[in-house]
C-alpha cells in the first residue's frame, strides 16, 4: 500500500540526446534509479538522463500532474529560461 504521507515530486532531467524529460513521482531516488537501470519511462530507456535539473514537491498526485503537464506544454526555450532561473542545484545521476 502506498504511504499516504508521501509527497509526489514534479523532476526535470537532462536526457544524453541533450533533450528534457519531465516526470512525476512518490519516491524520486526510486524513480531516477528506474531511469538510471532502463527500468523508467520508454524515453529514458533510450536516451538516460545526466543529470537532474530541478524538482518541485507537491502535497497530492493531482497537483504534481497538472505541473507537469502544464511544463510539457512548455517550449524547450520556455523550460531553459525556467530553469536558469529556478536556481536549482544540479547533480550528477
Amino acid at each position: 500500500m502506498p504511504d499516504e504521507n508521501k509527497h509526489w515530486h514534479v523532476y526535470i532531467v537532462h536526457c544524453s540526446n541533450n533533450t528534457f524529460y519531465t516526470g512525476i513521482t512518490n519516491d524520486l531516488a526510486r524513480r531516477l534509479s528506474e531511469h538510471q537501470t532502463s527500468q523508467g519511462s520508454k524515453y529514458t530507456r533510450s536516451f538516460k538522463p545526466t543529470k537532474i535539473l530541478w524538482q518541485e514537491p507537491h502535497p497530492d498526485r493531482s497537483s504534481a500532474l497538472k505541473r507537469e503537464a502544464q511544463i510539457k506544454r512548455w517550449t524547450r526555450a520556455q523550460k531553459e529560461a525556467f530553469l536558469r532561473t529556478a536556481h536549482a542545484s544540479v547533480r550528477t545521476l
